[in-house]
């Protein structure tokens, strides 16, 4: 039986030049996390309470780098040890967030996560946080901010209370033509959604003798003592303190699930994938294609233009099914799952074992491509190494 899909860390660059927010919007996705373990990689501690995470026992939680900028001060092997010690099972971090100081090359950070050797970890993403009230004047001092936009899968247009709405919409019309089908996300204090850059999900306690305290139940912990000396209450979740204005977070960006009990057709998923609608950000979930030699089941992992495939068996009760979610900031939901519906396979015949190479370059290599259940042939004739292509966009970084 061919052996499960490998847990993978996802790593999630935060990029953006000096003051845009990138720790404050940080600071808020390990204080809602979820349950949901973040480990981080900084150049300055900045604002985050070294205190705090003391207490919580998870300094090695945590890589700081205070004397340079990271993409010049280590090298891919350097970031290598530091996501090793991060990624490594003991810690059960479930996302890595790489805070990059405000002088980094993006590209250059990227290129060291695909180039890295460490199969437990994976590309998460790299999310551009821009000033909205100090775009112009970033702008103007570096320009290169132009081409760091250009490569973001995400772009957090940060303190976006402190413009009106006509320069809020002349801004993002700026942004779309940097960046063309970027999703673009307005925040204030970089109150976002952390479920557009991971899972949240709650731990269950009883599978944990001793638990370690996360930032989110230190932060719990605090507003509850505040609250029993007098103070404010923390109770259930008010909008207004967590997203500002009393918009919730998921007000700017939209969920679609997708199901189907009929396979996919390879080619027309591909094409689908190929040319993902604009706004689309993230993409998770199971694929089932019943193509012969290639009918176990395949997790999809996509943020922005990065994709990955990995094959896995089916469990002997599990329904065979595809079971997609899609994350996106703009998107239509019912033209996305009408696309979708439209790759599923519509007659008695099934597709080709070739159809599936379109899929199987997006494979890490290692991963054996072919099925391998009981009583059907092994792995498809053909080279052994299926190692994904690096989508185009990165091939030119």
């Amino acid at each position: 039986m061919a052996p499960q899909a490998p847990r993978q860390i996802p790593v999630i660059v935060l990029a953006g030049f000096l003051g845009s927010g990138k720790t404050t919007l940080l600071n808020h996705l390990l204080g809602r996390s979820g349950g949901s373990r973040v480990g981080a990689v900084v150049n300055d501690f900045g604002s985050i309470e070294i205190d705090a995470m003391t207490v919580a026992g998870q300094v090695d939680s945590m890589v700081s780098l205070g004397n340079g900028c990271l993409c010049c001060a280590v090298d891919t092997s350097e970031l290598d040890e530091y996501l090793e010690r991060l990624a490594r099972p003991a810690a059960r971090i479930d996302v890595i967030v790489i805070e990059a100081s405000g002088l980094a090359e993006p590209q250059e950070l990227i290129r060291m996560i695909l180039a890295s050797e460490n199969d437990r970890i994976v590309y998460g993403g790299l999310t551009e946080v821009v000033d909205a009230a100090e775009f112009a004047a970033t702008r103007a001092r570096h320009p290169e901010i132009d081409r760091h936009v250009a490569v973001a899968d995400l772009v957090v247009l940060n303190k976006a209370d402190r413009i009106g709405a006509e320069e809020q919409r002349a801004l993002l019309a700026t942004l779309a033509e940097l960046s063309p089908g970027t999703p673009v996300v307005p925040a204030a204090y970089g109150r976002i959604d952390p479920e557009l850059f991971f899972d949240r999900k709650p731990r269950d306690e009883a599978d944990e003798a001793v638990r370690q305290l996360s930032f989110e139940d230190l932060i719990r912990a605090e507003a509850d003592a505040e609250a029993a000396a007098g103070g404010e209450a923390s109770g259930e979740h008010v909008c207004d303190e967590c997203c500002g204005h009393g918009q919730h977070l998921h007000a700017a960006y939209e969920s679609v699930e997708f199901v189907s009990d009929a396979p996919m057709n390879p080619r027309r998923l591909m094409a689908f994938l190929d040319s993902r609608p604009a706004g689309l950000y993230r993409i998770k979930g199971f694929v089932h294609f019943d193509v012969p030699e290639n009918r176990q089941k395949f997790a999809v992992h996509a943020v922005g233009d990065f994709l990955r495939f990995y094959p896995s068996a089916w469990q002997p009760d599990e329904e065979r099914r595809t079971q997609l979610v899609l994350i996106g900031s703009g998107v239509d939901a019912a033209a996305l799952r009408k696309e979708l519906a439209d790759c599923r396979e519509t007659g008695p015949e099934r597709a080709e074992p070739d159809s599936m190479w379109g899929v199987l370059r997006y494979v890490p290599s290692g991963d054996e491509p072919g099925d391998a259940e009981p009583g059907e042939p092994g792995a498809p004739d053909g080279p052994a190494d299926f190692a994904a292509e690096q989508p185009e966009e990165y091939d030119e970084l």
